[in-house]
């Protein structure tokens, strides 16, 4: 079975919109307003690039990342690996060919098909309509949150605000920064 690891950017208060810029939002761009870059606080997502084996994002995130990610070097190991989109909507002829293979899934059930097959982790990135469905439907396995001391108010969550029944974590790595973020590693407890 594939483990399936959501990556985010989030702020303190659980908003993961717009951390890079994104037009449309207030806030956008709140990962570089304020906050000290510190090289060693981004180590995870390097570590990231090597231990996936899959790419997985809902529409929204690959329609941003596909025009974007294939051309830049600090992804490269991304470019070349196979891609999962998670769409209702999103049609074959929109996909970009300078990518890999991309595989369109069309339900969650497609997901957690695709988790039992062969293979190692899976990675999701942005896509924050998609964590929450993943997260509700008990898909995600393991969680690395890089936390920005901000806090946003407005704007899309990583976890829903669906009533359910309590998921437990259990945290696996952490580490604090010298200007205020943190890296929490947690493993969803089943």
């Amino acid at each position: 079975m594939r483990t399936l690891i959501s990556t985010a950017f989030v702020s303190l208060d659980g908003v993961v919109e717009a951390p890079g810029g994104e037009p449309g939002y207030r806030n956008s761009g709140w990962t570089f307003k304020n906050i000290e870059f510190l090289p060693e606080a981004y180590e995870i997502k390097g570590r990231e690039q090597k231990e996936a084996t899959a790419l997985m994002m809902g529409r929204v995130s690959y329609e941003a990342f596909s025009p974007v990610w294939p051309g830049m070097e600090e992804f490269a190991d991304y470019k070349v690996m196979p891609k999962y989109v998670v769409s209702t909507t999103l049609t074959e002829d929109k996909l970009v060919s300078d990518w890999a293979e991309t595989t369109i899934l069309r339900s969650l059930d497609e997901v957690a098909a695709l988790k039992e097959t062969e293979g190692g982790p899976i990675i999701v990135h942005g896509s924050a309509t998609l964590n929450r469905a993943l997260s509700d439907a008990g898909l995600i396995d393991r969680y690395h949150l890089l936390v920005f001391p901000v806090l946003l108010g407005a704007g899309k969550r990583l976890f829903s605000d669906t009533d359910k029944d309590a998921q437990q974590l259990k945290l696996v790595e952490y580490e604090a920064y010298a200007n205020g973020m943190q890296l929490n590693v947690f493993d969803v407890v089943r």
